[in-house]
């Protein structure tokens, strides 16, 4: 607030009245002057009275008597009172800085608190505290999260499909390498063509194990940034099978755009494609048909044939399997058993009914790209 030190005199020709008093030795030299408009006025002399002065004169009549005004401010009280609000603005100004300082500080790290969360699952991650990082956190990290999640969940399964190899290789081969050995340390039985012969397959049955366990390992299962082109992949499909069962006709429907991709590996879409087609190709009497849509984050591939079909009570048997998949007997495919396992892997679903014409229809959902969002542990 500005601090302010005004006097006022008056000249008339009854006399002379200045207010306050003590501005008497400054203005009354002003009321005599002949100077119009703003005036200024030093006096250091006299300590009661300011030594400087910034004001007003203005001399008029009334009834033919004249008179001077003469209005006056004390600039030094008003300088000083500029640099105490100077003082005043500055300390304000400082406050409000540090003030803003604060604010933005406790933001970032109010921010960062999640950040620092996350930072802690992951080197809990490491310890083996936890198996997934927790996806609360802000909605720009999520999809980071998902991403990581939807990776691990694909080393998880790898690791796990390896080790069930393993494990079923070592079981597979147990009993031909057995039969071999006794057959190659019974020296009392001479090498006849039969032995031969039964060695031969023993060791076909341990080529059919080992070309079956190369052949899982070859179904990727999703991956990070592995993606591919459906509508190109089927057409190459059923130009072939349109060659090898020429007699009968594959069509393909679709409303999806040509250069649209989907979230699976290349070599699984080719294997549950392959597979089904081939399997539809076998079966029917003349008709084929694939059906590839999109809806709601899920992917549906369906496949219909005019040929007898199965019963409504087989349905849920088709695909199922035991210890082996059907590609362990050579020349045979991989089966349905194989478009579960991939399936599966992704998630996803087959299901078979009967089609409109009579034949089987088998329809495979799988989940789209956030089929990994929900998957954490906290």
């Amino acid at each position: 607030m500005l601090l302010h030190a005004f006097a006022i005199a008056i000249a008339s020709p009854s006399g002379q009245s200045i207010s306050p008093e003590t501005w008497t030795p400054i203005l009354r030299p002003l009321l005599t002057s002949g100077q119009e408009g703003a005036v200024r006025a030093r006096d250091a002399e006299v300590p009661s009275a300011p030594s400087q002065m910034l004001g007003y004169r203005r001399a008029f009549t009334v009834d033919g008597n004249p008179f001077v005004i003469i209005v006056a401010e004390d600039m030094e009280a008003l300088h000083r009172s500029q640099a105490k609000l100077h003082i005043w603005t500055a300390v304000v100004s400082v406050l409000l800085v540090i003030l803003m300082i604060g604010s933005i500080w406790l933001g970032i790290t109010l921010a960062l608190r999640s950040i620092a969360g996350l930072q802690m699952n992951l080197k809990k991650l490491q310890s083996g505290e936890l198996s997934r990082i927790n996806a609360d956190g802000p909605e720009e990290f999520r999809p980071l999260v998902r991403q990581l999640n939807r990776l691990l969940d694909s080393l998880d399964d790898r690791l796990e499909r390896s080790r069930d190899a393993l494990a079923n290789l070592s079981h597979s081969v147990k009993t031909p390498i057995a039969a071999v050995r006794q057959i190659l340390e019974d020296t009392s039985r001479p090498l006849d063509e039969k032995l031969r012969w039964e060695m031969a397959a023993r060791l076909d049955d341990i080529d059919a194990q080992l070309e079956a366990e190369m052949r899982r390992s070859r179904f990727a299962g999703p991956q990070v940034g592995q993606s591919v082109c459906p509508i190109k992949q089927a057409r190459d499909l059923l130009w072939m099978l349109g060659r090898l069962y020429p007699d009968k006709s594959f069509e393909l429907s679709t409303d999806l755009p040509e250069n649209h991709r989907w979230p699976v590996e290349e070599h699984d879409l080719n294997e549950i494609l392959g597979n089904l087609l081939d399997n539809a190709g076998k079966w029917s009497s003349r008709w084929v048909e694939l059906t590839l849509s999109e809806d709601q984050e899920q992917l549906k591939i369906i496949i219909s044939d005019d040929g007898a079909g199965v019963s409504e009570t087989a349905h849920s048997q088709l695909g199922k399997r035991g210890l082996r998949l059907d590609e362990q007997t050579p020349g045979h495919g991989l089966g349905l058993a194989i478009v579960h396992a991939i399936v599966e892997r992704y998630q996803g679903q087959v299901h078979y009914t009967s089609s409109k014409v009579g034949g089987l229809t088998a329809v495979v959902v799988i989940p789209g790209s956030d089929r990994f969002g929900d998957r954490s542990d906290n």
